[in-house]
């Protein structure tokens, strides 16, 4: 039987991790930060406890596997995390703050449990990618996509517009075109590519003083 002080150990150990990682979360800007954080990983710790009081309960009377209750948590906070993924766009924002929160979770019930060394070093881990990687990644050489759409009237040019992104040092990766009737309307939708952070204010000056342009959009 868990006693009284363990189980407030258990709880303010859970709070204290789960706060941490909220903190870093809320720093920069994400919606599940400090409380949202805070109270998944106490509630995991909390259901863990009751989970295993109720094992120890049973024991002598039914079968009963504490691990199934964990197994419901995780599947209900893949919910909570999914709630936090915007599209917006082109792209798509929240995943980390997703994974936070399952990772929190996870904490949170391997605190509930007892093994505070796999809670500890999952907090560890975690710490170390929020902080440590994230100025790694920001190093890392990527690969930068620009969704844009092109308006013109019915003598817009194909080769004209393709040669002002690869003139620049962008490859087309694909082009989708359509025309409207009976206006004649045409709107070309590319996908370019650079490896290289190129400003976008080059194109679209470039882009405005093409006349038969009636229309910009660039996402990514």
């Amino acid at each position: 039987m868990i006693t009284p002080y363990e189980i407030i150990i258990r709880l303010l150990l859970g709070a204290l991790l789960g706060g941490i990682i909220g903190f870093e979360r809320r720093t920069h800007g994400s919606p599940a930060g400090l409380r949202t954080q805070l109270l998944v990983c106490v509630a995991c710790v909390l259901i863990m406890i009751i989970s295993e009081s109720y094992y120890t309960i049973n024991l002598l009377y039914a079968r009963v596997d504490p691990l199934r209750i964990a197994a419901g948590v995780m599947t209900g906070v893949g919910f909570l995390g999914g709630g936090v993924i915007l599209k917006m766009g082109a792209s798509i924002q929240g995943l980390t703050t997703a994974a936070c929160i399952w990772i929190v979770a996870a904490i949170g019930i391997a605190i509930g449990a007892g093994q505070y060394i796999a809670g500890i070093a999952g907090f560890i881990i975690t710490f170390f990618s929020l902080w440590v990687l994230r100025v790694v990644e920001t190093r890392i050489p990527r690969t930068i996509y620009k969704y844009i759409t092109l308006v013109t009237d019915e003598s817009g040019d194909e080769k004209t517009i393709r040669s002002i992104f690869e003139d620049r040092g962008f490859k087309i990766n694909k082009m989708d075109y359509e025309i409207e009737f009976p206006r004649k309307e045409k709107t070309y939708i590319f996908i370019i590519v650079t490896k290289e952070d190129i400003s976008m204010k080059e194109i679209i000056e470039a882009v405005s003083n093409i006349r038969f342009v009636k229309r910009l959009e660039i996402k990514g």
